[in-house]
């Protein structure tokens, strides 16, 4: 991901300071009562928490709509329902996530004789400041602070700047509903972001690009803070021969148009042999019509980049290869039509960077040797995805790349299924989350044993 920032003002909190330190220090005091621990009190913030969703969902997507003219229907999906979801997910398994695991008590006795037990429990980790992006400002500030919350945290969240009116909503909002001893929202940019890695966190959970992210482990290596860096990458797609191009080209273009392709797991690059590359190309004109129509900048189910500046990088692209469809920009719109390029050299501009706009290069190979080591000689992706009949060409790319998360058939949609960690390996991020694996990052997992005395 791609977050600029840029400084706006702190939101004065219910401690009654927008100091980092005495807002930090109050979340603290709070955790060190116990507060946060009971499973009821989770249960509660979790179930306001999906108050907040239900009965603001309007304001939601026209606080969206505002920043990245996210189609209101988009805005539903990915950034309320999603979180919905993932909140009724936990509170279902929640009990079952934090019972105690015992060890086999002949195990146990077997060293320590009879009466002794062993098991681990989940503890949880104190203060959690989440860091959000922009391009899902609620849904990426939303799904950490739950997974936080059910894991019995105290929380500092920060909105991003770069989706103002995201983040004021939320800051208003979120008092509202949630236990404003226990959880806290900073406004801000560079200035109070920079200022809030200053202090000792319990976790930090960061989503954005790796520029910021080594700022992040930086500060945080000054406390032995935990983090997990939830980044991206250039996540790959490869179609196979032989394939049906035409349902690969409907649901490649969703996936990467999707909120102007301003995804992190979107695809961001197509391997293909040349036949395929042209019939793809052909599917591809032809899909990107029927989901945006014949003037993509007049759909309504079609957005916008966050600002100019990005603009101005995407747009820098569009000369990376031959135009199949699309390249049409207006920057004082910050449009920039659904776009796929031909013949891409590996070492043209587009392939250097991740695109994080709606810029899709299509890229030759011969084959999946070719595929595969031009993969593995990039950076691990957020994504790996593939198109394809074989199943030992799904096991050639299962066990011979690596990546965050592997999709075959459809792109982007591993990460619906909370019981899936989602994350990145290497450049691409470390840590996961989603369902169970948000209460495993959001809490330590420790070891207890009890022997008898007599």
């Amino acid at each position: 991901m791609n977050p600029q920032t840029t400084p706006t003002h702190p939101t004065p909190t219910n401690s009654g300071s927008t100091d980092p330190t005495a807002l930090v220090a109050h979340l603290r005091a709070t955790f060190r009562t116990g507060r946060t621990k009971p499973l009821a009190w989770r249960k509660e913030q979790l179930t306001r928490l999906r108050a907040l969703l239900t009965e603001h969902r309007d304001d939601i997507a026209g606080a969206l709509h505002a920043d990245l003219r996210k189609p209101r229907a988009e805005a539903y999906a990915a950034e309320v329902d999603f979180p919905i979801r993932e909140i009724d997910h936990t509170l279902e398994r929640l009990d079952e996530w934090l019972r105690p695991e015992t060890v086999d008590p002949a195990e146990v006795t077997g060293v320590f004789g009879p009466g002794a037990t062993a098991g681990t429990q989940y503890d949880p980790l104190g203060v959690v400041l989440v860091i959000a992006p922009w391009n899902y400002p609620a849904q990426l500030l939303l799904v950490p602070l739950a997974g936080a919350l059910a894991a019995g945290n105290a929380v500092l969240v920060k909105p991003s700047e770069l989706a103002p009116a995201t983040s004021a909503l939320l800051a208003g909002l979120l008092p509202r509903y949630l236990d404003r001893e226990a959880v806290t929202v900073v406004e801000g940019g560079v200035e109070e972001t920079t200022a809030l890695l200053a202090q000792r966190f319990d976790h930090i959970f960061y989503t954005g690009n790796g520029t910021v992210g080594r700022i992040v482990m930086r500060a945080a290596a000054e406390h032995l803070t935990p983090v997990t860096l939830e980044l991206g990458g250039k996540s790959p797609v490869f179609v196979d021969r032989g394939v049906d191009v035409d349902a690969v080209a409907t649901r490649l273009a969703d996936a990467k148009f999707r909120n102007a392709g301003q995804t992190c797991v979107a695809p961001d690059y197509v391997l293909t042999d040349p036949v395929t590359a042209r019939a793809l190309e052909a599917a591809l004109s032809e899909a990107i019509e029927k989901l945006y129509g014949a003037d993509p900048a007049a759909s309504e189910r079609y957005g916008r980049l966050v600002n100019e500046r990005h603009f101005d990088r995407v747009e820098a692209l569009l000369d990376s290869g031959r135009t199949v469809v699309g390249g049409q920009h207006d920057r004082a719109d910050r449009y920039i039509a659904p776009t796929v390029l031909a013949d891409v050299r590996p070492d043209s501009p587009v392939m250097r960077e991740e695109i994080f706009g709606p810029v899709l290069p299509i890229v030759e190979v011969d084959g999946l040797d070719e595929a595969i080591g031009f993969i593995n000689d990039r950076d691990k992706p957020l994504a790996l995805y593939g198109f394809t009949d074989n199943e030992t060409t799904r096991q050639r790319l299962a066990t011979e790349t690596s990546s965050g998360g592997l999709g075959f058939g459809l792109p982007m949609a591993h990460l619906r299924l909370p019981e899936l960690p989602f994350g990145g390996v290497g450049e691409s991020g470390t840590g996961a989350y989603h369902g169970p694996h948000s209460i495993a990052t959001f809490s330590h997992r420790k070891a207890r044993l009890d022997v008898p005395l007599g």
